[in-house]
């Protein structure tokens, strides 16, 4: 079922929710898309559905090609509109609506241009005044770092990548990079909490490499020294630190940089970053992107500029029923530090077109850039090579 179903149907069950009225929720996965509701026959205290006998509704966790299997999944929790979840939380993605499982969490700073608020503690416009003079002031917000379950991931495809965390690679070819499948970063407000009586609720390679079952515990999972080691390794390359936001006519784009490190190439420095660029359909219309324009800039003094079809050999569909698309690429400069900004071509049904706005972000290198990131996990690490 498409996600804004899935967004309304257990967005607005979740939200209703205490502790007293937490109720299981029952749904299928269909061949096509993540989670589907289904109305039960029962009762809920919360969302008042027709009662026959008892007060449950259930989630499941796999289909058949031939027909959809029902199965228990878990126990929908309340969303926190505080604090933050834990390690060892299991959630359902509000958008794209996979099963997954927190590993630990992050503070960034939000830069939402769609919101208008005093000139302090504001990030400067990139050099050129991309989008005017407009400033923004961040705000703290969390995201987490978070396996996704593998049985998912060929119901996401098409909507997100789902391997968000890329590494350089510790050899001589400059451009080599490793992918994680199934790493995401997750905004707190797109976590729908569960819980489950299983001792491994989440399919992943690295579940039982990073996580312990701890029954005493709430939720029962605790993060192993191997999780711990790793996340203290490859901090400087793993850490979220700004996110940026801006809307241009119903059509929301997010972007969250990442530094990945240094390497030489041809007796020069080359810095690499990925960004993670999320677009999302706030309207009704049924929307397409079909180009994408960049200008990059470097401390250098260079300016560059990108023009394509698409993005990463795609051209996604932003509906009401299906509203976003979220993807993962990199960018390399000679210089330590630079910026981005730019433009996304949408098109309308009708063939018109206008231009998305991608709001300016900077390319920050760690000062004290020390040795490139280990990989401490043997697998599941693929190579790749990347472009824009």
């Amino acid at each position: 079922m498409a996600a804004c179903a899935l967004r309304r149907g257990l967005l607005a069950t979740v939200n209703t929710l205490n502790k007293r009225q937490a109720h299981r929720i029952l749904s299928i996965v269909d061949n096509s898309y993540g989670f589907e509701v289904t109305r039960p026959r029962l009762q809920c205290l919360a969302c008042g559905l027709p009662n026959k006998t008892q007060q449950k509704r259930f989630m499941s966790s796999r289909s058949r090609p031939e027909e959809k299997v029902l199965e228990a999944v878990g126990v929908f929790e309340a969303v926190k509109q505080h604090g933050k979840y834990e390690t060892g939380q299991l959630f359902l993605h509000s958008v794209f609506g996979y099963r997954g499982i927190v590993l630990f969490p992050w503070h960034a700073r939000l830069y939402d241009r769609d919101v208008t608020l005093p000139v302090s503690d504001s990030k400067p416009e990139p050099p050129g005044g991309a989008h005017g003079s407009k400033e923004v002031k961040g705000k703290t917000h969390t995201y987490y770092q978070v396996l996704i379950d593998t049985r998912d991931c060929p119901h996401i495809s098409q909507r997100s990548q789902t391997e968000a965390v890329t590494f350089l690679a510790n050899h001589d070819d400059s451009r080599a990079l490793y992918a994680i499948p199934g790493l995401d970063y997750v905004s707190h407000e797109d976590i729908l909490p569960y819980n489950s009586t299983e001792q491994v609720p989440i399919q992943h390679e690295l579940f039982e490499r990073f996580l312990l079952f701890n029954p005493a515990k709430a939720p029962p999972f605790t993060a192993r020294d191997t999780l711990k080691a790793w996340q203290e390794k490859n901090h400087p390359w793993l850490e979220l630190s700004d996110v940026h936001r801006e809307t241009t006519e119903n059509i929301r784009v997010t972007v969250i940089p990442f530094y990945m490190g240094m390497r030489e190439a041809q007796n020069s420095h080359v810095y690499w970053w990925r960004y993670c660029i999320r677009l999302e359909n706030m309207g009704s219309e049924v929307v397409q992107l079909r180009e994408r324009h960049w200008r990059i800039f470097s401390l250098s003094g260079t300016l560059e500029t990108v023009r394509g079809r698409g993005v990463v050999g795609r051209e996604p569909v932003l509906s009401k029923e299906q509203p976003a698309f979220q993807y993962s690429s990199h960018v390399s400069l000679q210089a330590p530090s630079g910026h981005m900004w730019g433009t996304f071509r949408i098109e309308r049904t009708d063939g018109s077109h206008f231009d998305v706005r991608i709001p300016p972000f900077s390319l920050e290198s760690n000062k004290d850039d020390k040795a490139p990131p280990a990989v401490l996990i043997p697998g599941p690490y693929d190579q790749i090579h990347s472009t824009f």
